[in-house]
């Protein structure tokens, strides 16, 4: 990159914990500038926002946004273009994780786990669809494992995830070939939060002894592979790569 020309943007949802995090700091790193996006995590954003901004002078701003909400969608689209004046690439991240056993599942909880994992990531492509193209940017879908297998009383989860899947492919073909389209489906990388329950370290154990490779993933193993299908993804489009250290190979 020469000295004048302007460093690339990229938008990553649920970028303020976890693996958005991760994500972030890889593609800081690599000279990008990042919009944080988030929804109730205003103070980690802004603590990571700091740690960037730290790092390299204004190459980090936070923006809020409601993914279930399609004009707030909209406005995350128009103000991260407009922040920089530019987007070349789109991490659809963020993500609702719950169970919903069959019995007491509700329009509530599918309206959420549909809107941030499906609903929230397609509106997004199509509404910053013309300045990608523009950019011949990229953009990468955070999938999972259990959109192919599903996972005991996740159902609403497992389908959402699904149409992820689906979305990467529809997307590729759609903004071809100025856009590349690609997921990742992560396998067991973090355990979930606030899973107190008397039976979750021997779940955990029980998950564990199925993976080939017999240990978790780490959120890095996530980032190091977004970094690329963001930064040179070469000859790849629509494609969902599994990182679940082989687990996919015995559901």
């Amino acid at each position: 990159m020469s000295k004048t020309a302007q460093p690339p943007v990229v938008l990553i949802t649920g970028a303020a914990r976890r693996i958005g995090a991760c994500i972030a700091r890889r593609l800081h790193q690599s000279q990008y500038r990042i919009i944080i996006h988030y929804q109730n995590s205003a103070a980690e954003a802004e603590v990571l926002s700091k740690e960037l901004n730290n790092l390299r002078a204004d190459s980090a701003c936070t923006i809020k946004a409601n993914l279930c909400d399609i004009p707030s969608v909209q406005v995350l689209a128009s103000s991260s273009i407009e922040r920089w004046g530019r987007l070349d690439a789109l991490v659809n991240n963020a993500s609702s994780f719950y169970p919903t056993p069959l019995p007491t599942a509700n329009l509530d909880q599918w309206q959420a786990l549909f809107g941030s994992n499906l609903q929230g990531p397609f509106f997004l492509c199509q509404t910053l669809s013309k300045e990608l193209i523009a950019r011949q940017g990229r953009i990468v879908n955070i999938a999972d494992i259990h959109a192919r297998q599903p996972l005991s009383e996740h159902s609403i989860y497992c389908m959402a995830k699904a149409g992820n899947l689906m979305l990467t492919k529809t997307m590729a073909k759609e903004l071809a070939p100025q856009v590349s389209v690609n997921g990742i489906a992560p396998g067991v990388i973090l355990w979930p939060e606030n899973d107190n329950s008397p039976s979750a370290e021997k779940d955990q154990q029980n998950m564990l002894s199925k993976i080939p490779l017999n240990r978790m993933g780490k959120p890095d193993d996530i980032a190091q592979l977004a970094h690329f299908l963001v930064t040179s993804p070469g000859y790849i489009n629509g494609q969902t790569i599994a990182v679940d250290g082989g687990k996919h190979l015995i559901l």
